[in-house]
């Protein structure tokens, strides 16, 4: 029995659709990685497909097919880690949908990094932020695809300017007290002064053509070595003193971190070519006031570069 295709008939309003498609997909990622054990994401897709004004619907259930194919390729180690999740998916949307022109992914994961506290080296578990988009657009040959992978790391920064201030009125201080002057500057120079602190949520995502790979544990590790220190969820009492001196001998403005992603971004992906968009945000909780501070740059390689030159 012939079953009716309802979406396949004429629209009563015929106009084309930018976005047709399915939201908040939930599913379980499982990347395999060669010699080491896989990695696991809890991720939501959001799947989109344009829509021609000749069709009533979009054929939804074929945006789960795709996905669940993708999905089990990367489980087989098929697929090249998480950044090619997306890319996949939208090149076998095109091949699922022959109406459509353009198709869209995006997907919001997260999962957990095991480390090790730098003293005590105690094992720990880190939550990370992933989100990842691809777009493709069909070609007379080989479809165009756009892709992006990005990250948000949580850190520790320290106020440079209470630190300043303290370091002046701790100068003071030794001064009255009638330590020598050089004294004062050797102890200054190897013990930081306090300062306030924020704990910083960092966001750095990489957009590319489809040729490039863009390595996701590089953009966790620009996060982290942007900020002051870096956080752990276990620390010890020698774990906890280093995580404090370091930030404090650390001491970062929001905008440094910005700077600091966008330095790090040009020396560990050297190798994008200029037209490489770069999205880099910092947020920090302020602990002294009840406002955020916040700081972004959105450019590409390419700019960066010229800036960077222009300066060293």
């Amino acid at each position: 029995m012939d079953l009716p295709d309802t979406q396949s008939t004429l629209p009563d309003v015929r106009i084309n659709l930018t976005r047709v498609g399915v939201r908040n997909v939930k599913k379980l990622i499982e990347v395999a990685r060669p010699g080491r054990r896989p990695v696991i994401f809890i991720s939501n897709f959001d799947v989109y497909v344009d829509l021609p004004s000749s069709l009533k619907g979009a054929n939804m259930s074929r945006n789960f097919e795709v996905i669940d194919e993708v999905l089990q390729q990367a489980t087989e180690g098929e697929v090249d880690g998480i950044e090619e999740v997306c890319n996949s998916v939208a090149r076998k949307l095109l091949d699922h949908h022959e109406y459509a022109d353009r198709t869209e992914v995006r997907m919001k994961s997260t999962f957990m990094i095991r480390r090790e506290t730098p003293v005590s080296k105690t094992e720990c578990d880190e939550v990370v932020n992933v989100v990842a988009r691809a777009v493709a657009k069909r070609n007379n040959t080989n479809p165009i695809v756009r892709k992006s992978i990005g990250a948000q790391v949580t850190g520790i920064t320290a106020c440079p300017c209470a630190q300043n201030i303290m370091k002046e009125i701790a100068h003071n201080k030794l001064r009255d007290l009638g330590i020598e002057e050089e004294k004062i500057e050797t102890f200054l120079n190897e013990v930081p002064m306090a300062t306030h602190n924020q704990r910083g949520q960092g966001f750095l995502c990489i957009e590319t053509d489809d040729d490039q790979h863009v390595n996701l544990e590089k953009i966790i590790n620009v996060l982290k070595n942007s900020m002051s220190a870096k956080i752990y969820e276990l620390l010890k009492r020698g774990d906890e003193s280093h995580v404090v001196f370091s930030a404090h001998k650390n001491a970062r403005f929001v905008e440094d971190c910005v700077r600091e992603m966008a330095k790090r971004v040009l020396l560990d992906f050297e190798f994008l070519p200029g037209d490489s968009l770069i999205t880099i945000r910092q947020t920090n909780e302020e602990s002294i006031h009840q406002h955020d501070a916040y700081a972004e740059r959105k450019a590409t390689i390419a700019e960066l570069r010229a800036e960077m030159n222009e300066t060293y």
